[in-house]
């Protein structure tokens, strides 16, 4: 290839963003002739660092947009300190089957065991493979709802949250909840049910969830949904938080 050649290529792959092939484009063609490798071989091979480059970028971008707590995946998580959890069935829900089934995810269980970790695990696996998520403390949630209602846009928040594909609600019973608060998340849950997948945290057992809510029907309401198809992890154990603490002070 002449020089005059070669320039027009790197220019046209410059003008249509093909930039990570204009860096491989040398390594590429020296691999192709050692290799006796034919045009379309070489094409592809260089092709693919552009796929790879733009897929993680768009699944950086996902993570971002996703609104996560902190960047923690399931690699993270040390499952020899919490031992309640069983590590095949999380790796299991991080093939993201659930998702193709409109299944939901509760992770139960006192505070700092865990349960934001793993949800966040989860959720970034789905924003990886560019699947809508996103998350949100459920005191935040209902305040956005709230704030909706008093400005009469309340439908289009909740089709809002109803856009994404996996809603992850995260400290849910942390907080009390009034009546209006109880009637606007039994909606959201409702929009959901059966056509996307959510997954809660919460430190209230299923029979505290008459105190969580207003009224017992509202939260049989909720309960019927949320558990009609989900996966119930439950964590007992220390605080997950204070593990490394407690190491130093071992």
């Amino acid at each position: 290839m002449n020089n005059s050649t070669y320039n027009q290529l790197c220019r046209n792959m410059e003008i249509l963003g093909l930039g990570q092939m204009v860096i491989h484009l040398d390594e590429i063609s020296n691999f192709v002739t050692s290799n006796n490798l034919s045009f379309t071989e070489g094409l592809l091979r260089l092709s693919n660092y552009e796929v790879d480059f733009k897929e993680a970028k768009a699944s950086r971008s996902m993570i971002k947009a996703a609104a996560f707590p902190f960047v923690k995946e399931l690699k993270d998580y040390d499952f020899n300190f919490q031992p309640s959890v069983n590590q095949q069935e999380i790796q299991e829900l991080c093939t993201l089957g659930f998702l193709e089934r409109n299944e939901n995810i509760v992770f139960l269980g006192p505070s700092g065991v865990g349960k934001t970790h793993l949800a966040t695990s989860i959720g970034i696996a789905a924003a990886k493979k560019r699947t809508s998520t996103y998350f949100i403390k459920c005191h935040d949630l209902l305040q956005q709802l709230k704030k909706a209602k008093l400005e009469n846009r309340l439908d289009v928040r909740l089709r809002h949250f109803c856009h994404y594909r996996l809603l992850i609600i995260d400290e849910l019973g942390y907080l009390p909840i009034d009546k209006e608060d109880s009637n606007m998340f039994f909606q959201l849950i409702d929009m959901r049910y059966e056509r996307k997948s959510t997954i809660l945290t919460t430190n209230m057992n299923f029979n505290e969830w008459d105190g969580v809510f207003y009224d017992a029907v509202v939260a049989n309401a909720i309960l019927d949904r949320v558990l009609h198809h989900a996966h119930v992890i439950s964590i007992s154990g220390k605080s997950y938080r204070l593990k490394d603490h407690m190491k130093q002070g071992d």
